[in-house]
């Protein structure tokens, strides 16, 4: 399987303006969010990207490309109604292809040599499947994220064959439906956030639109029902995913970045030193 192309979405109430936001990057450059999601795609080795966006915030979108605008489409999702409609508002760009893809509105810090996104393509290459990336999860976090039933390919494998997909479920629900073999008590396998999709998906999400044309189209239920027609395949990644939607989750990530890169000995003596002036702050009130 032949992975030439990739979707990020960008198009939600929530997130359309969370990939213009800017960072600065482990190299010390300022990049917008969308840059640094452009990087983990061409890391990869893609050069054909879309982005889908609201018709609105096209010319936003653009004038932050720089060096990338070559190898990106903006695809406007003209009556946003879903998640699943997002992804089907690219079916031209597509063309029935796999692709990787990425949501708009989460960044990621790779612990090992390898980016998540490189080690997915390769999973999804090597298996001719879809393949996403999950995450073991506490429980009182699985109502942000669609998580997994799943069991192992082997005893000692990171990779899992997944059995059923669920959007945001409740503890209860998780417990009932969801624990893995041999987790700890209270976790759970949650999407990171990367994805290879094989155009099985779409397929899916096409007849669904059709047989309810009014509804919005979500895309964990197609998930589910990709599990159950075909081989889909999980990554556990311990690797760092921040929600940038999320309170606080724009500083984390700028932190995470900043730890990584050329500036951590500075950001860790800077945080001492914030740390140190609030307690003698505390100190000098009482």
């Amino acid at each position: 399987m032949n992975i030439n192309k990739a979707l990020i979405t960008a198009a939600g109430p929530d997130q359309r303006k969370l990939p213009l936001q800017t960072l600065i990057d482990p190299n010390r450059e300022k990049k917008t969010v969308l840059e640094i999601l452009i990087d983990e795609i061409s890391a990869t080795g893609i050069e054909e990207i879309g982005v889908v966006v609201h018709p609105d915030d096209v010319n936003s979108f653009q004038q932050v490309l720089g060096n990338s605008r070559n190898k990106v489409v903006f695809i406007p999702q003209n009556n946003p109604k879903g998640y699943g409609h997002a992804l089907l508002s690219a079916a031209s760009f597509l063309n029935n292809e796999p692709f990787l893809h990425l949501v708009g509105d989460h960044l990621y810090i790779n612990r090992s040599g390898e980016n998540v996104a490189q080690q997915v393509v390769n999973l999804a290459q090597k298996y001719n499947c879809s393949v996403s990336a999950v995450q073991s999860t506490r429980e009182n976090m699985i109502g942000n994220y669609g998580t997994v039933g799943a069991r192992r390919l082997n005893a000692q494998s990171n990779i899992f064959q997944l059995t059923e997909v669920y959007e945001k479920p409740t503890p209860t629900y998780a417990e009932q439906h969801l624990m893995i073999p041999g987790f700890r008590a209270g976790y759970y396998l949650c999407f990171f956030g990367v994805h290879v999709f094989t155009p099985l998906v779409l397929e899916l999400l096409e007849k669904k639109a059709r047989e309810f044309p009014t509804q919005k189209l979500g895309l964990s239920d197609t998930l589910h029902h990709v599990a159950e027609k075909s081989k889909y395949l999980a990554i556990e990644k311990n690797d760092l995913r921040y929600d940038i939607g999320l309170d606080y989750g724009l500083l984390k990530a700028q932190l995470a970045l900043s730890l990584k890169g050329k500036d951590r000995e500075y950001i860790l003596s800077e945080l001492v030193q914030f740390f140190v002036e609030k307690e003698m702050t505390n100190k000098g009130g009482n």
